[in-house]
């Protein structure tokens, strides 16, 4: 099902943007683990709408609730299930495009794929709204690869071309990179955090949007985690991460810069370091050769799209009368949704190297006994 991720920590998503309910139900979890209620509430307010400037004013609470699969605090064995409550919809805003597509969304290719029956309020299942339950997803992943020393850093690497300050493949600021999740815009300079807020404002009054990178940075990996070829490590990420509405783009260390190096550049020299650990000097491989994980950081960056839906006049075509036809999009929107976008992309991540360590029967060390 293509609303399923996973082989061994395995999720199923499940509503619309504008559906009474969203989740999702999650197997693979044995019983007896603590349940993280509280990092999940967190992950969630850290993602939701409604909060600053630069996000939509659509206004969730996001409270979700536990549906099946915890007793007294704890997992019993069966499919775990959360579920959030849709509360603050305006479908009204939306009834223009059922016949009249707005564009660079799924309204098009959706009203051909289903034909005609697709739930347009919100963007229907194809919204960022179905991110919620990917984060909570995420969250109990994060949590479980906390208790091996395994910990998940992101931090908003640009916005509109402005540029974060950049951070040391091989020897990153943990120090620095540990403070961002307590920031409500997660940057590690505060000063280019602020032009990038200006810019963000500046397409809001202009009924625009802009996009922006996200950059992870994941400490801690043990040596070999990932399969060769299709279930590599880079293939099951950049897989999740295009799961995402508004990926455009997944590159791991140097990236796409790499091509313009010569070999000799590019290429990370081993060492041993002081406790005769294999290291490397460098790290434009960001973490992962083959497939598998190398033991040093894992970096990754995702290119998030400027907001399709912006306030300025669109042309499109309106299927029903076959004609040319200008649109002006109605309802709340995210001028920028790269902020939001942070825990998300955190979440996919935890999601994925969870799965892949089960894969490798590497269950998280933790015990499931009082």
């Amino acid at each position: 099902m293509s609303f399923s991720l996973g082989q061994k920590f395995r999720l199923t998503v499940y509503g619309q943007s504008h559906a009474k309910a969203i989740g999702v139900v999650i197997d693979g979890l044995p019983a007896g683990l603590d349940f993280p209620y509280t990092a999940i509430q967190t992950a969630l307010e850290r993602r939701r709408p409604g909060k600053k400037v630069w996000s939509t004013s659509r206004n969730e609470a996001d409270l979700f609730e536990v549906k099946a699969g915890i007793v007294d605090g704890k997992t019993c064995g069966a499919p775990l299930c959360l579920e959030i409550r849709n509360q603050d919809m305006q479908s009204k805003d939306y009834a223009q495009h059922e016949y009249l597509p707005r564009p660079s969304h799924a309204d098009y290719p959706a009203f051909v794929k289903y034909e005609g029956h697709h739930d347009i309020r919100g963007g229907g299942h194809f919204s960022g709204r179905m991110t919620a339950p990917i984060v909570m997803a995420g969250s109990i992943a994060r949590y479980l690869l906390e208790t091996s020393g395994i910990q998940i850093y992101s931090h908003i690497h640009s916005i509109a071309g402005i540029k974060d300050r950049l951070v040391d493949f091989a020897q990153p600021d943990f120090k620095a990179l540990s403070e961002l999740v307590n920031k409500e815009f997660p940057v590690i300079d505060d000063l280019q955090g602020q032009a990038m807020k200006e810019a963000i404002l500046v397409a809001k009054e202009d009924k625009d949007s802009v996009g922006g990178q996200v950059e992870v940075i994941v400490d801690g990996l043990p040596v070999g985690i990932g399969q060769p070829l299709y279930d590599s490590c880079e293939a099951k990420l950049a897989h999740a991460m295009f799961g995402i509405p508004a990926t455009r783009g997944v590159e791991f260390g140097t990236g796409f810069a790499g091509a313009n190096l010569r070999g000799s550049q590019h290429n990370d020299p081993y060492y041993l370091d002081s406790n005769l650990t294999v290291k490397t000097l460098t790290n434009h491989h960001g973490g992962i050769i083959g497939g598998l994980t190398t033991g040093m950081p894992l970096i990754m960056r995702v290119a998030i799209k400027p907001t399709s839906s912006i306030g300025q006049p669109q042309a499109s075509v309106n299927l029903d009368q076959q004609v040319n036809q200008e649109l002006t999009i109605e309802g709340r929107h995210d001028p920028c949704i790269v902020p939001r976008v942070v825990p998300v992309i955190e979440a996919m991540t935890a999601i994925c190297l969870l799965d892949l360590m089960m894969m490798d029967g590497q269950w998280p060390t933790i015990s499931t006994k009082n």
